[in-house]
């Protein structure tokens, strides 16, 4: 939260993210014609809303149209990572009013409190926010409510603000799916929802501890666990990556593209330079009894942008004195895998995403 400077006065600058508050800043509503609208974001001042909640949603869709048109195509990932991130802070610059209630203060705006109460706490003065930013807490705080079907465990995981939401079952399916080495411990690194806990004790695993570094991702797999009538076997911990001791089985789904993330929910998806991915590796051994797996669920989409060649992976394992036991591999079902994006749309449509059993060399 920042003071969020406006012509002659302040108000809060409300970001749960942390992005900085914009430097400049004018009123509009829609007699702004779409055009000055974004040569303004594009220059980088902000625009304050002052119309109705729907005309606000429909220049930010304007914004991001303009923003698309104006962008080359995407040949490479770089390209692909810089375009967005370009659209990205072009639609950020639409900000609305978000008072105490909270409540945003616009014909038409919907009900924020519950969503706002889980993405910035209590709203006790009056600001500002990115309408790109309210619009994903509303989103998230619906999928909080409804839901996310996962197959594999025959019931929904429900994500929280700031959590990876499991809407990709591919991989929660080669978990459900590989041969277990034992049933009486697992270890579950970076859990997220909790989701691939929650089918290792939907398997019959006895026993089963859950890490995470975000502490909405405790919150949200320790709620999602209890739900589904697994509290009394799963614990979750606030750890960074492996939990005391050692365990017959640890799964590990790391982020799978080493680039950086622009947002702390782009930590799910991005592992600068693979470090997660090495630090899991390199302490795999530890934490394995004689006999154990570790599984390492990982898509191939950073082999097939160029980020990451198959060799530097399995030299990788090598390194960490490790040995592959065997691989499962799937095929992705998600849209984006048959979507036409140029070069990385070839990309996605071939990706391979696979687990990995590894033991000590």
């Amino acid at each position: 939260m920042a003071h969020l400077s406006r012509t002659d006065r302040t108000t809060i600058w409300y970001s749960a993210a942390g992005v900085p508050a914009p430097a400049r800043v004018v009123a509009c509503d829609g007699r702004m014609r779409t055009g000055t609208a974004y040569r303004l974001a594009r220059s980088g001042t902000a625009l304050l809303w002052r119309g109705d909640f729907v005309a606000a949603r429909r220049m930010l869709r304007a914004l991001g149209r303009h923003a698309d048109g104006a962008a080359p195509p995407a040949g490479t990932f770089a390209e692909h990572r810089r375009r967005r991130a370009e659209y990205a802070r072009i639609r950020a610059a639409l900000l609305v009013p978000l008072g105490p209630g909270p409540r945003v203060p616009l014909r038409a705006a919907p009900d924020v409190r519950a969503a706002c109460a889980a993405a910035y706490g209590r709203v006790g003065r009056p600001g500002a926010v990115a309408l790109t930013a309210l619009l994903g807490a509303l989103g998230a705080e619906r999928w909080r409510r409804v839901g996310v079907p996962v197959p594999a465990l025959g019931a929904r995981i429900h994500p929280h603000y700031g959590v990876f939401a499991p809407t990709r079952h591919e991989y929660v399916d080669l978990v459900a799916a590989a041969p277990l080495p034992a049933t009486t411990r697992a270890y579950e690194v970076g859990t997220g929802t909790g989701v691939l806990a929650a089918v290792l004790a939907r398997r019959g695993v006895a026993e089963i501890v859950a890490t995470d570094t975000n502490v909405r991702a405790v919150r949200c797999a320790t709620e999602n666990l209890h739900r589904l009538g697994y509290g009394g076997r799963v614990t979750v911990l606030a750890a960074d990556l492996f939990p005391p001791g050692r365990a017959p089985l640890v799964v590990c789904n790391p982020p799978w593209l080493p680039a950086t993330p622009a947002g702390p929910l782009d930590t799910a998806v991005y592992d600068p330079d693979s470090v997660l991915l090495r630090r899991f590796l390199a302490g795999l051994a530890d934490h394995l009894v004689p006999g154990g797996e570790g599984w390492l669920v990982l898509s191939d989409l950073a082999e097939r942008f160029g980020l990451r060649t198959r060799a530097e992976l399995l030299a990788a394992v090598d390194g960490a004195g490790l040995r592959v036991l065997g691989r499962l591999d799937t095929a992705p079902r998600h849209p984006r895998a048959t979507a036409d994006d140029g070069p990385l749309g070839v990309a996605r449509a071939g990706e391979v995403v696979s687990l990995w059993r590894l033991a000590p060399a």
